[in-house]
């Protein structure tokens, strides 16, 4: 009858086995991988050549002026004018309706484009065609999205 097992000895490698054995596999992956090795050296050699890392390195060098320069940039009160603009303008798009916001793109275009049909013609435009226009269903149309338009406008003015 065979003796238990009762330890159980595990090959400890040295240090210095640790690192003879990783300098193998390191040297397997070289022979694996010596094309994209090649690449690699030949990239970074072209980087190198043009001045590159050298950029970088004095940008890391210089990151804390980098970076206190960029804060005080973004301080400045042009800066904090645009963020609150484009803050204020993504709160008032995110309350329209897209559908709404669809359409008038699209009268908006249709506009544009009828509007730069006529626009070298060269007439001028009378009181009288004016009145006559409203006539028009379509202009008609435009002058009272205009008019009520406005109207809202109004109405939210005058509550300040």
């Amino acid at each position: 009858m065979a003796i238990p097992i009762t330890t159980i000895h595990k090959n400890e490698l040295s240090p210095e086995d640790v690192k003879q054995q990783k300098l193998a596999e390191l040297q397997s992956l070289i022979a694996q991988q010596d094309q994209a090795i090649n690449k690699i050296l030949a990239i970074t050699g072209e980087l190198d050549d043009a001045g590159i890392f050298d950029a970088l390195q004095a940008i890391v060098k210089a990151k804390e002026n980098l970076a206190q320069i960029a804060v005080d940039q973004a301080a400045r009160e042009p800066i904090t004018n645009i963020i609150n603009h484009v803050l204020k303008a993504s709160g008032v798009l995110s309350s329209i309706d897209p559908a709404v916001t669809e359409k008038l793109a699209t009268v908006i275009k249709k506009g544009l484009d009828e509007a730069e049909l006529y626009r070298a013609n060269g007439e001028k435009v009378g009181a009288y065609q004016l009145m006559t226009a409203l006539n028009d269903p379509d202009i008609n149309r435009a002058v009272k999205f205009g008019i009520d338009f406005l109207k809202g406008m109004g109405k939210e003015l005058g509550k300040e």
